[in-house]
């Protein structure tokens, strides 16, 4: 893979890793900004909503522009964001920031996926996508967790002020090292567009935001779940996020390798496998031994249902890959943040923790429901 490439992927890994540190350090930032953890939730379901926004606000107007420029300035759009983060003297503020930073997400991951495939042959366009997002693989793994250590040792604004100089080292390498490529010139918009507004691609994208939502009204909150149900130490947080990130990196090349087999079954049995770790999660969730086990199968499940979303979307986006790809982040990122919000609203109701992953499941359960719509797999190819 060419060096710019990877570039890419830690372009995606500091997006990602400032998407979900802020789960591992929810308890700390509730408790600084003087809110309670239920509102600190609304941090991460606003953020996902930034990111639904900024696909048809951004990616529309900005496919056609020079791509090396874009990237360069999203990312840079992405270093100001952390550091407003970092420095935010207010919950409003936080949230606030927090929006805004995420309204360039879903371009960058659509244009970066897109852009990578124009920098190798043809026949190495798959491998370059996954290279890309192998960033994101990793920010789970290791980002996240170790952005949640440095938070809780050295408070949780210093972990959003490295990610600031992480993201502004990306943007200048960026600058340095991508290749200036071709931009995609579209002929008509509304064209574009229709494509989105197809039966099967908006069933496609309502699988995604449902199927993969729920498990945020689990993962939102898993930081004080392990301490006030769970009875760990906040000191287990952090390795047990890097157990889930280890679980997400064997369940990816699972969904893959499924969706290989068949796309349609391969969303329907990865949806199913999420929605038992689910309600396995409620049951042994009091249990220390069984929930460290449940949160490795949690990471693996959530991740093998994202390679089979992915693929049925791409499989409907015909001569319209760039806004495809985006609306289907945005579709992911519309589901943690519906996940997200649920989850706050049971907590301010009087919901208990464990009853969180059954809301959850239940979310998910309907976007099994639609992926039951269809019979066979999509024909379509992908482009």
């Amino acid at each position: 893979m060419p060096f710019s490439i990877l570039i890419l992927a830690l372009g995606i890994f500091v997006i990602n890793t400032s998407e979900f540190v802020i789960m591992g350090l929810l308890p700390e930032v509730a408790a600084d900004l003087g809110v309670s953890i239920p509102a600190a939730g609304y941090l991460i379901s606003g953020y996902a909503f930034g990111v639904v926004l900024g696909a048809p606000l951004l990616t529309p107007f900005l496919v056609q522009a020079p791509r090396k420029a874009v990237l360069v300035a999203l990312m840079g759009f992405f270093t100001l964001g952390n550091l407003a983060c970092a420095l935010a003297p207010s919950y409003e503020w936080m949230i606030t920031a927090r929006i805004i930073t995420a309204l360039a997400q879903a371009t960058f991951f659509g244009l970066g996926a897109v852009v990578a495939t124009q920098l190798v042959a043809p026949g190495k366009a798959a491998r370059a996508i996954a290279a890309v997002f192998l960033g994101s693989t990793i920010a789970n793994m290791i980002g996240s967790p170790a952005g949640t250590a440095i938070g809780q040792e050295l408070g949780w604004r210093t972990s959003f002020l490295i990610l600031a100089g992480v993201a502004g080292v990306a943007a200048l390498m960026l600058i340095l090292f991508l290749p200036r490529v071709s931009a995609q010139k579209i002929a008509n918009l509304k064209t574009e567009f229709s494509v989105l507004a197809r039966p099967e691609m908006i069933r496609a994208l309502m699988t995604t935001t449902l199927g993969f939502g729920g498990t945020f009204t689990t993962f939102t909150f898993i930081a004080p779940m392990l301490t006030d149900v769970t009875g760990l130490s906040s000191g287990w947080v952090a390795p047990l996020l890097l157990l889930f990130g280890f679980g997400m990196f064997l369940g990816n090349p699972l969904g893959g390798r499924l969706a290989d087999w068949n796309i349609h079954r391969a969303v329907q049995y990865s949806l199913a496998f999420l929605i038992v770790v689910l309600l396995s999660v409620s049951l042994v969730m009091q249990y220390p031994v069984w929930m460290i086990a449940a949160v490795f199968f949690f990471g693996m499940a959530l991740f093998s249902t994202i390679p089979p979303l992915q693929i049925q979307v791409m499989s409907h986006a015909g001569d319209a890959p760039v806004l495809a790809s985006a609306f289907n982040i945005a579709a992911f990122n519309l589901g943690n943040g519906l996940g997200a919000w649920l989850g706050a609203m049971a907590l301010d109701k009087g919901a208990s923790y464990m009853q969180l992953p059954l809301i959850g499941a239940a979310m998910c359960a309907a976007g099994l429901g639609l992926a039951w719509i269809r019979s066979t797999a999509p024909k379509a190819a992908i482009r």
